[in-house]
């Protein structure tokens, strides 16, 4: 293992198996984040003037849309495309992490780098976020229509929306938001494992600690790094929103004013002109809750998984070893 060292020895895993251990650590982390996404999608979809930036919106506050889509949608409205995010989150951690196990092993074999070192980990990760995407696309666009929309519901059910985007607005439709996206996503996770690498440096813990220590490190360098990044690269990931639920508008319309951008360009002035440089960062609060959480657990969950993945081989080899010795 070279990009990462879940401190077990002896077992090396391959790609695949990190793959397996992404795809785990993103199920179970977006099981746990799904309201923060979904309160979050709701921030950064809603249009306020300038001028009255608290009252024309349905949201204004963490809490108060917390409760106000809990009484209007029910407490099931917290994992709206819930589904589509599953899958995304699945099919997101398994390209990412074998990408970045491929990419630094490659480092590692092929230059004179330290495959450890931050400087490597920004660029492996930012490459191997930026394959996840590209693969991922479609996934994240349903998701965020599931999220957005209120009741009565435009789409019924995952089938249901990915044959109506097809026959109403095309292919290309699954693909919206992917210019910000490819954007924001190479400094977004480069900077995400940058930190994690620093933050794991700066924290690092004795030969003697037990596991259940290394894994709380995980979790909070993790929460660390995510809060940095996700601060950093934020306003991408509002225009990437918006620009998602283009041709979406009917669904809006129970939440306020709704919007048409002819593109990224576009997008960025109709905001700064209409919601001003602070509107760059709606939804900021809710993200970088989610933010910290999503990738601390994920972070903690993959290491978890890859040292339980190691441990069995572990056993496997000692057992193998053992009946070598009873067998002679």
């Amino acid at each position: 293992m070279v990009g990462f060292d879940p401190g077990v020895q002896g077992a090396v895993l391959s790609a695949g198996e990190a793959a397996l251990a992404g795809s785990a650590a993103g199920m179970v982390t977006r099981a746990l984040i799904s309201p923060f996404d979904v309160l979050k999608i709701r921030f950064q979809l809603q249009i306020e003037r300038v001028s009255s930036y608290r009252q024309e919106g349905k949201y204004w506050g963490l809490f108060q849309a917390f409760r106000c889509i809990h009484s209007e949608e029910g407490p099931s409205a917290f994992w709206k495309g819930h589904i589509p995010a599953q899958l995304l989150s699945i099919c997101f951690g398994a390209v990412q992490f074998a990408s970045f196990e491929f990419l630094t092993e490659a480092v590692h074999n092929s230059t004179s780098y330290d495959s450890q070192t931050a400087g490597v980990h920004f660029l492996c990760g930012g490459l191997a976020a930026c394959s996840a995407t590209v693969v991922c696309q479609p996934l994240d666009t349903l998701r965020t229509r599931f999220a957005a929309q209120g009741e009565p519901r435009v789409y019924r059910n995952l089938r249901h929306a990915v044959f109506t985007m097809w026959r109403s607005e095309g292919t290309l439709a699954y693909y919206r938001g992917l210019s910000p996206t490819l954007i924001a996503v190479f400094p977004y996770a480069g900077l995400q494992f940058f930190f994690y690498n620093i933050l794991k440096q700066m924290l690092a813990s004795s030969p003697e600690a037990g596991k259940s220590r290394g894994n709380l490190r995980s979790l909070v360098c993790g929460s660390g790094a995510g809060m940095i990044s996700k601060t950093i690269t934020y306003p991408f990931d509002l225009f990437k929103k918006r620009l998602q639920v283009e041709g979406f508008e009917a669904a809006r319309l129970h939440f306020g004013q709704v919007r048409r951008y002819t593109g990224l360009m576009d997008c960025m002035a109709q905001i700064a002109k209409e919601e001003g440089v602070r509107g760059f960062f709606k939804g900021l609060s809710p993200s970088l809750l989610k933010a910290a959480l999503s990738t601390g657990f994920t972070f903690f969950w993959y290491e978890f998984f890859l040292n339980a993945m190691s441990d069995a081989k572990n056993r496997r080899r000692a057992n193998g070893l053992t009946k070598d010795v009873e067998e002679r």
